[in-house]
């Protein structure tokens, strides 16, 4: 069958448009950002693409269109495709309907987190050798791919609450039908198509009620937002996790004080699964399960996000029936997500990192969790809030707190912003650089740096190759002298 995916070099349709092909179809796509590495990851496997959405782009019409959810009515392709009365589906839906049926789902939700979860799960999966299909909204490193088919009875797939597509206004996650349910955290989102938190709670709770009594839903003990949605009615069995109360102390480390565990009450204040760390970075963590050991994880990760989110896949994984030993094993060689905490080079003793942070828990975990590491060497936090919500200004309350890890602030503040940054981010005082164009990034940057610094880049977004022109511009400054 021939398929032309709209929106094709995104995350989301690049990954369905890799399984399509393995499912034996031809794939055509287009997109108005056709570039690496998406792009030459799907000219590798053969799938044609065509830059921009003109109709022409039908000719000749395809057997099935999937539609990505940033396409709009008023595109060319768009109307074309209705004009001619062609046959159209959303990703997700087209995802459920080929790649997921009589599979057991293993989906991650949550605000923060999923593709670091779901990239754990599948990585378990697979030393277990249970070969499992996978999409995943980034590039876990052990698979170098975003996703696959795979040859077992399991998919894992990041499970997002954004929605489906022009026609259909339901999460995109209501069309995976899970068996085994991580959710891994909830705050308010996605401001662009949510007005508020309890409209993110609704599409959760119909997410829950698609899982099945003989499935298994994972959550954290201590989140409030999920408890209310459990609330709302739940009828699967649930393990909970969490992090020993005595390593909550510093509430910074999740950007949320919500999470502190004081009250928590029960005979297991962290959950059914529980976490001690031996490292204050997170790098070393003993594993419990209802209060018996279950074993030491040594590994590369760091933050106490990743440590939650080890648990979460941990517990997962234990649902399909892999022992926590086993995949206590697998974390340990497990090696990240490109762009999660990414360390992109180092040049005269400065160590530059790519990281996805774009909301102000994110930005606070992850600085929180790279302090702890460096100990008193100083971070330089470059950011870009590029988001929706951040572009909105939506979490701008709390964005400086989130920030204040950092000895010194970059922040890209382009003349579109419609929020007063100067304002917002005044609290940082001195530590604090407003950029309007990416050449004065780069030069605030580079002029601040020093031998042992740690430059944390963080966006969503390509943000203009900032990451290795800093290093060239360190090395040619390196050199120069």
């Amino acid at each position: 069958m021939h398929l032309h995916i709209l929106g094709i070099c995104g995350t989301f349709m690049g990954g369905l448009a890799l399984i399509a092909r393995a499912l034996g179809h031809r794939v055509t796509g287009s997109d108005a950002n056709v570039y690496p590495p998406m792009s030459t990851q799907l000219e590798a496997a053969g799938i044609a693409l065509m830059p921009g959405y003109a109709a022409e782009h039908l000719d000749p019409a395809p057997e099935l269109v999937i539609v990505g959810n940033a396409m709009k009515r008023g595109l060319p392709v768009v109307e074309a495709m209705l004009d001619r009365d062609l046959p159209y589906t959303s990703g997700p839906q087209w995802l459920a309907e080929q790649g997921l049926r009589g599979r057991h789902v293993l989906a991650v939700a949550g605000t923060h987190g999923k593709t670091t979860t779901a990239s754990m799960l599948a990585w378990i999966l697979e030393a277990a050798g249970l070969k499992p299909g996978f999409l995943i909204g980034g590039v876990p490193l052990d698979f170098g791919r975003s996703a696959r088919l795979g040859d077992g009875a399991y998919f894992v797939i990041e499970a997002d609450e954004y929605d489906t597509a022009f026609f259909d206004k339901r999460s995109k996650f209501v069309h995976y039908r899970p068996q085994t349910l991580v959710l891994n955290n909830l705050e308010f989102d996605h401001a662009d198509i949510f007005d508020d938190l309890a409209q993110i709670q609704r599409q959760f709770h119909h997410l829950v009620r698609t899982v099945p009594s003989t499935g298994r839903i994972i959550h954290p003990r201590q989140d409030a937002a999920l408890a209310e949605v459990l609330a709302m009615g739940c009828w699967t069995p649930r393990v909970s996790t969490g992090v020993a109360a005595s390593d909550w102390r510093d509430a910074a480390d999740l950007g949320s004080n919500r999470l502190a565990s004081e009250g928590a009450g029960g005979d297991w204040p962290g959950g059914d699964w529980q976490a001690e760390l031996c490292a204050a970075d997170g790098s070393a963590l003993r594993l419990f399960f209802q209060g018996q050991p279950r074993g030491l994880l040594e590994w590369s990760q760091i933050g106490l996000h990743n440590v939650q989110n080890a648990l979460s896949a941990i517990a997962a994984a234990q649902h399909v029936g892999i022992e926590p030993g086993q995949a206590i094993s697998a974390l340990a060689h497990f090696q990240g997500v490109k762009r999660r905490m990414e360390l992109r080079g180092i040049e005269a003793g400065i160590r530059v990192y790519d990281d996805f942070a774009h909301h102000p828990t994110a930005i606070a975990s992850t600085l929180a969790g790279l302090r702890r590491q460096v100990g008193p060497a100083r971070i330089i936090a470059v950011l870009e809030p590029r988001s929706n919500t951040m572009r909105m200004g939506t979490h701008g309350a709390a964005l400086a707190a989130s920030l204040e890890v950092a000895d010194r602030v970059v922040v890209y503040s382009p003349p579109e912003l419609s929020w007063d940054a100067t304002a917002t981010l005044a609290p940082l005082g001195e530590r604090l650089r407003l950029c309007t164009d990416l050449d004065q990034v780069l030069a605030a940057t580079t002029a601040e740096v020093r031998a042992g610094d740690h430059v944390l880049v963080m966006s969503n977004g390509g943000f203009g190759g900032i990451h290795q022109r800093i290093l060239e511009q360190i090395g040619s400054a390196v050199a120069g002298n």
